[in-house]
């Protein structure tokens, strides 16, 4: 049922030049599925001069044809949304539901940014004297390099190809070697949709090394990632010294605060839905719980019963709500949280353990009165840990949603439109979700500020950074 994943380059599916393979595992049993084929430099210089014939070619074709064929692309995500959901449970271990809704959403991401492509328009602009025009075309940047994680393969994934894609430019998608099989299935899709041969290709290998030799390489004009800051601040920084055009979608530790008079049930459902949605391993994830004191009590005894009440098991079992993290290197990172807050004194309401010792299972957990020295206030979890202490006042709580460097999504529940509103304009993060959960719709920007990144990869704005914008002015003679 889960098949060996090839590299795909200049419109081919094939293996490696060296033969090379790296195996991959289900979370949910610990025990090697598939194989993945492992891309060395020969493979790389493939699908670099693949690339650049592929936008030589898609560049000139025009915005109306290339949004039929992603019409196409998205049309093959829904029809096998089924199939598809269950390779990405078998090697990433989030429920098959939740593998089917990101599947899914791939669809409605290509159908919009196809959308979005036929509207790049330009600009005129009045010009100062009579008998000058002034014109600003937008034309696609080049062939792209992106680099995409394991916790959503397709979600992150699509985001990239369909920017450039509907930019008219070509692409090297870096997919994630721990999830590789449902990553290509997204890459197949716009093979069977038309997509002209070079204009996507995918490989795999050591990450270091793909970005290290794609990222300087003259062919590669614009470089998007997503992943952890740490690695994003280095590829950033090997993009800037050859002045690569960059899109970085970083990590996050975002606060969930709620005020005395919010509606403490809906607040309890939402946050805890979004909380151990995959296991926690999700960078918008609600990590920072700031409960305000009169309902401090109220709020944790509630959350912690809906937490207590989650399913955690094999993805593909039917009533199960929360899988495996993704690998064991994840479950030693979650205990060492836990453990470091609970010996920082923390209180542990639930969860706190891994389960069983087959798999990479660990309890939806619950910490209470988490002091801010804990490591899990100041450093991105990536797991299914809710941290909670109790705050005062408003100033209090914005101080603290605003104290790291991260930036990326922040939430907040309350009655008052006075405090929403100021909410709002406080909070420093690239995303602010109030009574909701609202973020990364097609139409909306996804993207954060400060160490969280740069740059958008949702609405109309992450159209431009795959855009070059040329001024042309003339006078009639």
């Amino acid at each position: 049922m889960y098949p060996n994943t090839d590299l795909f380059i200049d419109g081919a599916w094939g293996a490696s030049q060296s033969g090379r393979t790296l195996a991959v595992l289900n979370p949910a049993t610990g025990e090697e599925v598939g194989k993945v084929a492992h891309a060395d430099t020969k493979d790389l210089d493939r699908a670099l001069k693949a690339a650049q014939k592929g936008f030589q070619v898609w560049s000139k074709v025009p915005a109306f044809e290339r949004y039929k064929i992603m019409r196409k692309a998205a049309d093959y995500m829904r029809a096998n949304a089924d199939r598809i959901a269950q390779i990405m449970t078998i090697e990433q271990g989030k429920p098959v539901a939740e593998s089917k809704m990101e599947t899914l959403a791939a669809g409605d991401l290509i159908d919009w940014f196809a959308e979005e492509g036929r509207r790049t328009y330009g600009v005129t602009i009045p010009a100062r004297v009579d008998g000058v025009q002034q014109l600003v075309f937008k034309e696609p940047v080049g062939p792209v390099a992106a680099f995409t994680p394991w916790n959503f393969p397709i979600n992150q994934a699509v985001r990239k190809i369909s920017c450039a894609v509907a930019t008219g430019c070509s692409i090297i998608l870096k997919g994630p070697e721990e999830t590789p099989a449902s990553c290509a299935e997204l890459v197949k899709a716009f093979a069977e949709a038309g997509v002209p041969e070079g204009v996507v290709n995918l490989v795999y290998g050591v990450p270091s090394e793909v970005s290290e030799y794609l990222i300087p390489h003259p062919i590669i004009r614009k470089v998007t990632f997503t992943g952890s800051t740490a690695v994003g601040k280095l590829l950033a920084g090997l993009a800037g010294k050859h002045m690569k055009r960059i899109t970085m979608e970083l990590g996050g530790h975002a606060p969930a605060i709620v005020f005395d008079d919010a509606d403490i049930d809906t607040a309890v459902k939402i946050l805890a839905a979004n909380k151990f949605r995959n296991a926690g391993q999700v960078c918008v994830a609600p990590t920072r719980f700031l409960i305000q004191e009169k309902v401090y009590d109220q709020f944790v005894e509630k959350f912690t019963n809906t937490t207590k009440a989650i399913k955690v098991g094999d993805g593909l079992d039917k009533g199960n709500t929360m899988g495996a993290l993704a690998h064991a290197r994840r479950v030693d990172a979650v205990e060492g949280f836990v453990n470091d807050a609970i010996d920082k004194g923390s209180k542990l309401q639930t969860g706190g353990k891994r389960i069983g010792n087959k798999g990479f299972f660990y309890e939806p957990t619950v910490l209470t009165d988490v002091p801010l020295e804990a490591r899990i206030m100041n450093e991105e979890p990536f797991g299914p840990i809710a941290a909670m202490r109790p705050f005062a006042t408003f100033d209090e709580v914005v101080s603290e949603a605003n104290r790291l460097d991260y930036g990326l999504a922040a939430y907040a529940y309350t009655s008052s439109a006075k405090t929403a509103e100021a909410l709002g304009a406080k909070i420093e993060s690239g995303m602010v979700s109030i009574n909701h959960h609202g973020i990364a719709l097609p139409e909306v920007p996804f993207g954060g500020v400060k160490d969280s990144g740069m740059g958008s990869e949702g609405g109309y704005n992450a159209l431009e950074a795959y855009l070059n914008f040329k001024f042309v002015t003339q006078a009639s003679l």
